[in-house]
């Protein structure tokens, strides 16, 4: 073999194995790219994973109280009401002016609850008013403030007006439920009965008129 020859063969050895080191290596960056995504994908999941077990705990027992609260289904125009009248008589106790209250369209938006919604303006002293909105924040009976306005009253510093959006959600009736039966209440022990119905007056066949016939020709 000539001194060529062995220059050919050596260059065209040494182009092969640069060609062959080229591809291994871009094999290589790829498989070390896809370990890579790889490794980054398993970790989030795993910090999910942690995510959800620290949660549950927490998720389970607000499970388990909802469960013991849930309400039974009724009509919304009832809760509207129930809700006007426990509202009206604690601002009594807490010897509050309502100056107005309007009933607000329920909402009936939601999947598995509705809201009966009231706006109430008070006026009275600040301390009233305060543990009168501490009646109405009831979370185990789904009633809540959600949104408040106050400002001095205009004729006596003393007094505060307040402008009180309060809402109560409930599970609607729905076909083939019934409403709690504690809506309809119950007659006391000591009432009175109830007077019977007064009986039908008996018809009196004997007496009654025969009809006339015409004369026949």
């Amino acid at each position: 073999m000539s001194d060529r020859e062995r220059k050919l063969v050596l260059f065209f050895g040494l182009a092969a194995f640069l060609l062959v080191n080229f591809f291994v290596i871009s094999w290589f960056q790829k498989q070390k790219l896809k370990i890579s995504n790889n490794l980054i994908a398993a970790e989030a999941e795993v910090q999910h994973a942690e995510a959800a077990a620290g949660n549950y705990e927490t998720v389970g027992e607000e499970m388990t109280w909802l469960n013991n609260k849930m309400p039974s289904p009724k009509a919304g125009q009832l809760v509207a009401t129930e809700l006007e009248t426990y509202a009206t008589n604690q601002a009594g106790t807490h010897q509050l002016t309502v100056e107005k209250k309007d009933f607000k369209p329920n909402d009936e938006t939601g999947a598995h609850f509705h809201r009966a919604k009231l706006q109430y303006k008070v006026s009275g002293r600040e301390d009233s008013l305060y543990r009168w909105l501490d009646r109405l924040q009831m979370p185990d009976q789904f009633k809540a403030v959600t949104a408040l306005r106050l400002q001095p009253d205009a004729k006596d510093d003393t007094l505060i007006d307040a402008t009180v959006d309060v809402e109560q959600w409930y599970v609607p009736v729905t076909e083939g439920s019934d409403a709690t039966p504690s809506d309809t209440p119950e007659p006391s022990p000591d009432a009175a009965p109830a007077p019977e119905a007064a009986p039908a007056p008996e018809s009196d066949t004997d007496s009654a008129p025969e009809a006339i016939k015409p004369p026949t020709q």
